[in-house]
């Protein structure tokens, strides 16, 4: 397994896990960028340090910026936070303009990639027996800002694209659970339900290191569904 170089932005839980699990995933850790340390931690070419790939789980209002820095650097950014979609598009042409590559997602968990998929099979199979309900509850840690959460807003998405269906949402915050989606369709008779559970915030720092290892020659911008589809070695 050749080795990856990675820079981690961001040094909160999610980057100390990465900082972890690196060297199990074939990955060194060649540079650790925290702005709460100061503006010599900003992202720029010197401090990427000659990553491969960043990877970026800090906060709505930095990522943005941290794409762009990452962009202009000419380094590959995995981005792992949540909450800055409505920028998603401009960002998502800014890439693709310059030849760069990005890869987002709202839940990093490999799990959650196939929970998509089957969620939205589910849907279409039902969507023409309109005695089945659906609905989609989500929980996580009561210090999660957004709600409802980019994971169940991008499942509605695929569960709309494949049968048409709208899928209501109700946001759970509480304790520090990290991650449960439970997808229900709900007849007088009989109940579908399909849950996925992360027990362990691990999960995600896991999938984002086999997201970094993906997206080292690769051009474009990039969701986890990709990873799923194209796994390495398939390009």
């Amino acid at each position: 397994m050749n080795e990856v170089r990675i820079a981690l932005v961001g040094m909160g839980r999610m980057g100390q896990a990465l900082a972890a699990l690196a060297p199990a995933h074939g990955c060194r850790v060649v540079a650790e960028i925290d702005r709460s340390h100061g503006s010599a931690h900003a992202v720029t070419r010197e401090t990427l340090r000659d990553a491969q790939v960043a990877i970026d789980f800090t906060t709505p209002d930095a990522a943005p910026d941290n794409i762009r820095a990452c962009l202009l650097a000419g380094c590959p950014i995995v981005v792992g936070t949540t909450g800055w979609y409505d920028q998603l598009p401009t960002l998502r042409e800014e890439v693709l303009f310059a030849q760069g590559t990005m890869l987002a997602a709202p839940n990093f968990s490999v799990g959650v990639a196939v929970f998509h998929r089957v969620v939205a099979e589910a849907a279409r199979l039902l969507a023409g027996l309109p005695s089945f309900e659906p609905h989609l509850v989500e929980t996580h840690h009561s210090a999660k800002k957004d709600a409802p959460s980019g994971t169940a807003a991008s499942i509605a998405r695929a569960v709309h694209e494949s049968s048409g269906l709208e899928l209501p949402i109700t946001s759970v915050r509480v304790g520090s659970v990290p991650g449960t989606h439970e997808v229900i369709f709900d007849a007088p008779y009989e109940q579908v339900r399909l849950t996925h559970e992360a027990r362990d915030r691990r999960v995600f720092a896991e999938g984002a290191l086999i997201a970094a290892r993906w997206l080292v020659g690769r051009q474009g911008v990039f969701t986890m569904q990709d990873v799923l589809s194209a796994p390495a070695g398939g390009r």
